[in-house]
């Protein structure tokens, strides 16, 4: 898995980094000085270490600690699957996973990422700092792998402030996220938007499940969810949603189901259901609206609840 997913590096200079900072590092370096002082490398090195096994392990609050404050505000503000398909691009793997750290006889420290799909090596070599910079090549590649052929080398850039070593630029391109922020939320959005009309289906499904079963309709989704412990299905928890549909929320969207017509008893009962983008712009940018006869509407509402009037969806 680990080899396919690496060719994913190229993407990451093209589609996650597009601001290039070559010409902002020359100007950042100050007197030129670098690092003489024996010891004075460690702590970049293990800011990256550190940003690595938050990275692998999909740890989003530790993670943030490694950004700098302008990107750690827009970090906190991403749908949270932008937010770990950022940390899986460190690490070139798709799934969490546990992080370690290898004894290497080169004194280099190698964090060892394994998965249940699969596992990366990511050697740290040595820091070149110069004033509040500092640059490290690390060397990604498959634990099984003795002659390189997997190998993937990029150099991380990491600046200092006031609270330590943050991640800066990975090969000559800037981590600059609030830049790259409206292009993800955009083609993320495709994505929300058609996973609240399937989530608005599956919670038509239940529901008519439910008044098969029940002879009438739920009281709220609640109802619809799945039983505690070892309980069995019953009218309070059928067990026929997920828990984020029976609370309402899913993938940026959140989920109104109302009763139409004062009734939940019988066949002749009926219900409308509405989804909404939680952040608008962000996490989508249509409502969508079932009405009382079960035709589904949507259409950009400014994240305000969808109706009847609006055009239908397919």
């Amino acid at each position: 898995m680990f080899r396919c997913t690496a060719f994913a590096v190229v993407a990451l200079a093209l589609t996650l980094f597009v601001v290039v900072v070559a010409a902002q590092e020359s100007s950042s370096l100050g007197n030129g000085k670098t690092a003489a002082v024996a010891g004075a490398t460690d702590a970049p090195t293990a800011a990256l270490r550190d940003a690595l096994f938050a990275a692998c392990s999909q740890n989003e609050k530790s993670f943030s600690k490694f950004l700098t404050t302008r990107n750690t505000e827009t970090f906190t503000h991403l749908t949270p699957t932008a937010r770990v398909a950022l940390m899986k691009r460190f690490v070139l793997l798709n799934e969490p996973g546990k992080p370690s750290l290898l004894p290497t006889t080169s004194g280099r420290p190698t964090v060892h990422c394994e998965t249940p799909g699969g596992a990366a090596e990511l050697q740290i070599g040595g820091a070149e700092i110069s004033d509040n910079l500092a640059f490290l090549p690390v060397e990604v590649r498959e634990p099984t792998d003795t002659t390189g052929a997997s190998a993937i080398r990029v150099q991380m850039g990491l600046v200092r402030d006031s609270d330590g070593w943050k991640l800066l630029s990975v090969g000559l391109v800037l981590l600059d996220l609030p830049a790259l922020a409206f292009e993800w939320d955009a083609a993320e959005m495709e994505s929300t938007e058609r996973a609240a009309i399937d989530g608005a289906k599956k919670i038509a499904e239940a529901v008519e499940s439910y008044r098969r079963t029940y002879a009438r309709l739920p009281d709220s989704l609640a109802k619809l969810g799945r039983p505690k412990g070892t309980s069995k299905p019953g009218p309070d928890a059928a067990g026929l949603l997920e828990a984020d549909l029976a609370s309402g929320s899913r993938s940026g969207y959140r989920f109104r189901y109302v009763i139409a017509g004062g009734s939940n008893l019988g066949a002749p009962a009926k219900y409308e259901l509405s989804a909404t983008p939680e952040t608008y712009g962000r996490t989508g940018r249509r409502s969508f609206f079932r009405d009382s006869n079960g035709v589904l509407h949507g259409a950009d509402r400014q994240g305000a609840v969808g109706s009847e009037v609006d055009p239908r969806v397919e």
